[in-house]
């Protein structure tokens, strides 16, 4: 395992997460402590010292489990969780980015967990409600009591992103080393604009469902790119939990189709292909989660590979979207040529311009 600096911050991580919402069986899909337990050794014997859990993951027991795991070396471990969402009920405060339930959520966390401070505290969806002030003024104070080291954001645009974290570069308050966000080579429209904005603001991305909850490793599709029809092995998108997330569409369908096909030349399994293909795209930590052992040795395969070019470029075009405007309009030769006093390829512009 190598290690990377998260965003602006001298903190090391693992180049891979551990993603423990699979962590506990409340949900009806997760795996128990001994499997967890075994899961979470692998992945700490090949060096991986990131785990990322929240406190609605398994209704809470996530969090326990990891407090579990991490005992007796809590000091070892980059331990990262959430705020934010909460089980339906009658309590209008126990969701939400504002401050009561940040604090809340957060004294919460320490005691299921059994640990001092929480190590990264992403705020994880946006409300669309709280002042972004508001959420950073509160991320700050919880830094300087010494409860949280470092903060993120998961799940929010990219407008809000820059804003909240430019008001607090110049307010003098904590700011993000990270955002969390899904990606993977069936969710590339992130590369509109969230990606951009974690470039720019010196982030480091943390991508939830790299394998596109299982579409990437094949689970769903035939080697010739059409639909599997029903009955084998049962996923994620057959659980009713997460049944506003299963639009299975060609392009969905093609990806897998082009990832299968690099695999089997490269003689690798198509999660580590999908996940390779990540790594490769930059500042980017793969979160992979497992529900048995041999899941995750599988993924934690992908260490090890690198993509050539042309296998890059087949996974691209086979997975691409339209970045639409501005993106589109930037690169039409007429504009490049006005923008760079046609000089572009002569000019070496930030993030790769030229």
């Amino acid at each position: 395992m190598r290690y990377k600096l998260l965003g602006r911050s001298g903190l090391r991580v693992s180049e891979m997460c551990l993603g423990t919402m699979t962590f506990g069986e409340d949900w009806g899909w997760g795996a128990g402590i001994e499997e967890c337990r075994r899961m979470y050794d692998a992945f700490r014997e090949k060096g991986g010292n990131f785990l990322d859990t929240a406190n609605l993951y398994t209704n809470g027991s996530s969090e326990k489990i990891c407090g579990e795991l991490v005992a007796g070396h809590r000091e070892q471990v980059v331990l990262a969780t959430k705020y934010t969402n909460a089980a339906p009920g009658r309590d209008p405060n126990a969701g939400g980015n504002q401050r009561k339930n940040m604090v809340q959520a957060c004294e919460a966390s320490l005691r299921r967990i059994k640990t001092d401070y929480i190590d990264l505290y992403w705020l994880h969806a946006w409300d669309q409600i709280t002042p972004a002030d508001e959420v950073m003024r509160a991320f700050d104070d919880l830094v300087r009591q010494g409860k949280v080291l470092y903060v993120g954001a998961s799940d929010v645009p990219a407008w809000w992103l820059a804003r909240a974290n430019t008001m607090a570069e110049l307010r003098g308050w904590t700011q993000f080393v990270g955002l969390q966000i899904e990606y993977s080579l069936v969710e590339r429209t992130v590369e509109r604009e969230l990606i951009p904005a974690a470039r720019a603001l010196g982030l480091t991305v943390t991508a939830w469902s790299p394998l596109g909850m299982g579409v990437l490793t094949g689970k769903y599709t035939n080697p010739d790119g059409s639909p599997k029809k029903s009955g084998g092995e049962k996923g994620r998108y057959d659980n009713e939990m997460m049944a506003d997330f299963a639009n299975l569409d060609d392009r969905k369908h093609r990806a897998a189709k082009a990832v299968m096909d690099v695999a089997r030349q490269a003689d690798r399994s198509p999660a580590q292909v999908a996940l390779a293909w990540l790594v490769a795209k930059g500042n980017v930590i793969p979160i992979v989660g497992a529900k048995r052992l041999s899941q995750l040795q599988d993924n934690l395969g992908a260490l090890d590979l690198r993509l050539s070019g042309d296998q890059m470029a087949v996974l691209d075009e086979a997975s691409a979207v339209d970045l639409g405007f501005p993106a589109t309009f930037y690169a039409t030769p007429m504009v490049s040529a006005f923008a760079y006093g046609g000089m572009k390829e002569q000019i070496d512009a930030k993030f790769g311009v030229a």
